[in-house]
């Protein structure tokens, strides 16, 4: 892989061992992946941040690193609501390591928004743009939505795109990379969580493919979001597509044709029922200002019978307290910094209901606890202890 003189330099360790070892992990992505040379980033969204998946190992590796990023970087949600922790049962045990790896990510110069969808709160990525991102839904989202260009990075090789300022050259930053390998065609008109359970299926059944979608209606941005992140869970879809809607794909001609109706959507809610969950979350992907609004709708003037979280990114939250205000009146509990997937606070919960895609695939695994999908409206009913 080419490396410009400035390039080789830091690679020899001329400014210092910890850059000299970010840029061994960008060389060597670059070798394995046949990338020709770096290219520079707009901005970095860094994994490997909840305390529960790096453990001590991870937290030791960071807090090791010195210097300062060199782009806009911010980081994934984290393993408890950063302030309101002791609320959501987390031990002091595990706060304490949870703040002191929050504390080593802000040493390096990271922003200190712990959220899947930075893409809602800050200017980070415009059509075109190379990034390094790691989370699967941001990533998704980047690639899809917006039109930027990322690969789903790794905690460490996103981390070491934060201190250099560039990535590797390969795979979804290419057009040849961006073409769609199957051409999707749903015939069912879909709304709200439907796009989760259609997610959940494709991702299924793709894989890493590159899914074209012809759809009856045109998707709102938070129903994309909610497609691209159940397909990133259930399968590892980094890029998607929907004709007349996301940003057009390169020249292609699809390998395979999907056909997908009602049924098939109302087949993912029967076999995940979640009518007998002790708790509900809502926000993975975290919430957007429209959802919030929508929840505190729902809620309002009621008084939740079941643990119910709603999970969003904090500026979101800190710019609406009247809808934070009216969702917690009816006792639910909006958390930001985190969600029910990273978080050890969820395992004491036997059963929980969601309406994402991405929650139902990770939660089982992720969570230690079972997982059942529904709509929003479900969901909130189940809180209530309607049926």
């Amino acid at each position: 892989m080419y490396l410009s003189r400035e390039e080789e330099g830091i690679y020899q360790g001329e400014k210092g061992e910890t850059l000299r070892r970010m840029m061994e992990i960008l060389v060597a992505l670059g070798d394995i992946y046949g990338a020709e040379r770096l290219v520079p980033v707009r901005s970095v969204q860094v994994a490997g941040v909840s305390y529960k998946n790096i453990g001590e190992a991870g937290l030791e590796w960071i807090s090791d690193l010195k210097g300062q990023v060199a782009v806009p970087s911010i980081l994934n949600p984290a393993g408890m609501d950063l302030c309101r922790w002791k609320e959501m049962g987390i031990t002091e045990q595990f706060a304490l390591k949870q703040q002191e790896t929050i504390e080593a990510y802000r040493k390096l110069g990271v922003t200190i928004d712990c959220t899947c969808t930075p893409y809602q709160i800050y200017d980070l990525a415009s059509r075109g743009d190379h990034l390094a991102w790691s989370e699967s839904s941001a990533v998704s989202y980047a690639n899809s939505v917006i039109g930027a260009r990322t690969n789903r990075e790794g905690g460490p090789s996103a981390l070491a795109s934060a201190l250099v300022g560039k990535t590797a050259l390969y795979g979804y930053h290419l057009d040849e990379f961006r073409r769609p390998t199957f051409l999707v065609e749903v015939d069912a008109d879909l709304q709200g969580s439907d796009y989760g359970a259609l997610g959940f299926l494709v991702g299924r059944i793709v894989k890493d493919g590159i899914p074209f979608f012809r759809l009856r209606g045109a998707p709102t941005g938070d129903e994309l979001k909610a497609l691209g992140a159940s397909m990133a869970a259930s399968g590892s879809v980094a890029l998607y597509y929907v004709e007349d809607v996301t940003p057009a794909p390169p020249a292609w001609q699809a390998e395979e044709r999907i056909s997908i109706g009602r049924k098939e959507i109302d087949e993912v809610y029967a076999a995940n029922s979640g009518e007998d969950a002790d708790a509900v979350a809502l926000g993975c992907p975290h919430c957007s200002s429209e959802e919030l609004e929508k929840i505190a709708g729902l809620l309002k003037g009621r008084t939740v019978e079941k643990t119910l979280w709603v999970c969003t990114a904090k500026k979101i939250a800190e710019a609406h307290p009247d809808l934070v205000r009216t969702i917690e009146e009816s006792g639910a509990r909006v958390f930001c910094d985190t969600c029910m997937v990273v978080s050890p606070a969820t395992e004491r919960f036997a059963k929980m209901m969601v309406n994402s895609g991405k929650a139902l695939a990770y939660l089982p695994g992720l969570g230690k606890v079972k997982a059942g999908l529904g709509t929003m409206e479900e969901c909130i009913n189940v809180s209530l202890g309607r049926r």
